[in-house]
């Protein structure tokens, strides 16, 4: 009994990559407010406001004397929608023991928008300890939002509801070698709370809740070169970070479950490649490609916290390593007004369908994106920026197997059609 319950955790665990995830795979873009209005495009070599600490912490020595604070939002709007196009029907299940009654559970709906609205708060701060060395502090979520379908969703052995909350909190330090080059890197803090829930194929497929979290540790650094007045290359990588989550979960009745549970999660690292180059006085455009290691992403393994035994077969998500490329600009339009635009694609590392779970639907994306930035004063403006995100429609076929692997109980098929609308606004303040 125990380990079919227990196949409940590594969807727990995987749902720490998704929510709102909207960088391809499933990490957090929307690191500030600024970037939305550029796709992120060359955002390792933009260096404008504060928000530098994340993207590249080099790129503090770029900024004025004295303190910059970065205060932004973006609230993202997605829709996920399923399409149900043959899933089996799943066999219910006797929980003494552990094989099919002959009976099955219906199949269930589309389960709804399994999307919604959500709010992605970014703090940065840095301060001028010299002309040449600065210090910064930034405090960010770097994954976060909620996926809920319906009670009766086709998927709900699967998955059928997430929400995670993990705050990434990075102070750094940048010097200036000289006028050509910068280095900078900083050490991130982060905390991840997780809770999953999905039915389990018993007799009347009892709700089953999972809680987890954990803090870890990691780093990041940058480097940026500026070659000509005109031209600037920034480099950044930012390091795995993994985690240990610790947590309980319950089934309901008749399972009437609650144990403590362990999964090791490791969130992949990568690295950017920027430039920036301006054209006249009024014209500045941007560029990157960035590399994210997915490929540490293969398979959760549960773990029963009182045995130290692993619980039941992996959840295999069998990624692959993805690149991101972005192009945007900036135009002066006059001393008040910047006006910016970008456009980005982003892979995914979903390599099949057969590896695309309800509870990381994951597709290659498209970003067009436009807004401003408003000089209020010398030292304070207000960037505004809208996106739209165009996902690649994509399929499952997904198996549901037994704890050892050896059968499948139930294949989950159907369409995944999803979108994202951002809306994003940053203050900045020098003094």
């Amino acid at each position: 009994m125990k380990h079919h319950t227990l196949r409940l955790l590594p969807a727990l665990v995987g749902m720490a990559f998704s929510g709102s995830a909207l960088a391809a795979g499933f990490q957090l873009q929307n690191q500030n407010g600024a970037g939305t209005s550029t796709a992120y495009a060359g955002a390792a070599a933009s260096a404008e406001d504060a928000s530098t600490i994340f993207f590249n912490p080099a790129g503090m020595t770029y900024l004025p004397l004295g303190h910059s604070l970065s205060l932004g939002g973006t609230v993202i709007d997605r829709s996920v929608k399923f399409r149900d196009t043959g899933t089996t029907p799943m066999p219910v299940i006797n929980p003494l023991t552990g094989l099919p009654t002959g009976a099955f559970h219906p199949v269930g709906d589309n389960g709804g928008d399994g999307g919604g609205a959500s709010l992605v708060p970014a703090f940065f701060y840095s301060y001028a300890i010299s002309p040449a060395l600065r210090a910064g502090l930034g405090v960010s979520v770097t994954y976060g939002s909620e996926t809920e379908y319906g009670d009766n969703f086709a998927g709900r052995f699967s998955g059928r509801y997430t929400s995670i909350h993990q705050i990434n909190i990075n102070p750094s330090l940048a010097y200036r070698i000289n006028d050509m080059i910068s280095i900078g890197g900083g050490i991130n803090f982060a905390k991840s709370e997780i809770e999953f829930r999905q039915n389990a194929p018993f007799v009347g497929a009892p709700l089953g809740v999972l809680k987890g979290d954990d803090t870890a540790w990691g780093y990041n650094l940058g480097a940026m070169f500026q070659l000509t007045p005109e031209t600037r290359i920034g480099v950044s990588y930012r390091s795995k970070i993994k985690f240990k989550l610790e947590g309980n979960q319950t089934v309901e009745a008749p399972i009437n479950l609650h144990q403590a549970i362990t999964a090791e999660l490791e969130t992949p690292d990568n690295f950017s490649l920027a430039i920036s180059q301006k054209i006249g006085d009024r014209l500045e455009l941007l560029a990157d490609a960035t590399w994210t290691g997915w490929s540490s992403v293969n398979a959760l393994t549960p773990i029963v916290a009182a045995t130290g035994q692993r619980a039941t077969a992996p959840l295999r998500y069998n990624f692959n390593n993805t690149w991101r490329f972005g192009l945007g600009a900036k135009y002066r339009l006059n001393d008040a007004w910047s006006l910016r635009a970008g456009v980005a694609y982003d892979e995914t590392p979903v390599p099949d369908d057969a590896s695309r779970t309800m509870t990381v639907p994951d597709s290659d994306r498209t970003w067009l994106a436009f807004g401003a930035r408003w000089h209020l004063s010398k030292t304070l403006s207000l960037d505004m920026g809208y996106a739209h995100i165009f996902f690649k429609d994509a399929s499952t076929a997904r198996a549901v197997m037994n704890t050892t692997e050896t059968a499948t109980l139930q294949t989950v098929h159907g369409d995944f059609k999803t979108k994202a609308d951002l809306y994003s606004l940053q203050l900045n303040y020098n003094f």
